[in-house]
């Protein structure tokens, strides 16, 4: 074999490497962003759940809690916020709002003993806490997948593909500010 011929070799050898990085780079891309798709959807499952336990939840507060009409508006307002939300920056921040709704309709129930004692809000609060913790597990699973893609998008030489193939990053679910805060009743 000759010089030319060990460098045509050479050179094929060089582009079957790089077609096979370029295949293993972009179907990277694919399943992470379809595992964001799907991680997004469970989300969704769970905030669709959630939205369909709050009207039991809220009827059977009321019939407690006469004078607390402003937040059974908020978890009301809060709760149409979420079919009016279209993207999913959207809906992060109705589901925030809702959350800190929620809030505020437990921590008013402490001061009703009866409510308190009720088995069919107990049940829903119950279910509701199942919720929570689905959401939370969901919301970090999202968030992982996000960082994973959100790195390649950035990181040498996989960004190379990521601009050629037109690849962005994702943003992260956060809580809003207002959600991070305590929780005040007055009464």
């Amino acid at each position: 074999m000759g010089l030319v011929e060990t460098i045509g070799l050479l050179i094929i050898g060089i582009i079957a490497i790089a077609v096979i990085w370029l295949v293993l780079a972009y179907n990277g891309f694919v399943t992470l962003r379809n595992r964001i798709e799907n991680s997004w959807s469970q989300i969704d499952v769970q905030l669709k759940r959630r939205y369909d336990l709050v009207p039991n939840l809220i009827e059977t507060v009321k019939g407690y809690t006469k004078h607390e009409k402003e937040t059974l508006k908020m978890v009301t307002e809060a709760r149409a916020a979420i079919t009016k939300a279209g993207s999913p920056k959207e809906k992060m921040a109705a589901e925030n709002m809702l959350s800190g709704a929620l809030k505020s309709l437990f921590a008013v129930s402490e001061a009703y003993p009866d409510l308190k004692a009720n088995q069919n809000f107990l049940m829903l609060q119950e279910e509701l806490s199942g919720i929570e913790s689905k959401l939370a597990y969901t919301r970090q699973f999202y968030n992982d997948t996000v960082l994973a893609f959100n790195t390649k998008v950035e990181t040498l030489p996989d960004s190379i593909i990521a601009s050629a193939f037109g690849f962005r990053k994702n943003e992260y679910f956060r809580i809003e500010e207002a959600a991070r805060e305590n929780v005040k009743v007055q009464f």
